[in-house]
């Protein structure tokens, strides 16, 4: 079995990992479970990343997940994309 890694977004600041791991326990094994914080003030920044145990969990976990109400937000549930794949962010350096 292949492991696969959710990105989790539009969290409310006070959702713990326990709270994740629990929501999505309920498609499958949960290897990890990894909340996002500020580096400089350590405030959670309001996303995160689930690792489940198989594909077939992760598929199932987004087609129930993403658009739901979890801690009066509405979740985004996809599968994360590897850091090469993302543009790079932050400020215009001319």
């Amino acid at each position: 079995m292949t492991t696969v890694k959710l990105y989790v977004g539009n969290l409310s600041f006070s959702t713990s990992e326990a709270e994740l791991r629990e929501l999505f326990s309920q498609y499958g094994e949960v290897n990890d479970v990894a909340l996002i914080t500020d580096r400089d003030t350590g405030r959670p920044r309001g996303f995160g990343f689930v690792e489940l145990g198989s594909d077939q969990a992760g598929r199932e976990a987004i087609s129930a997940l993403d658009g739901k109400e979890f801690g009066g937000r509405q979740l985004k549930v996809n599968e994360a994309r590897a850091k090469t794949d993302r543009p790079a962010g932050g400020r215009n350096r001319w």
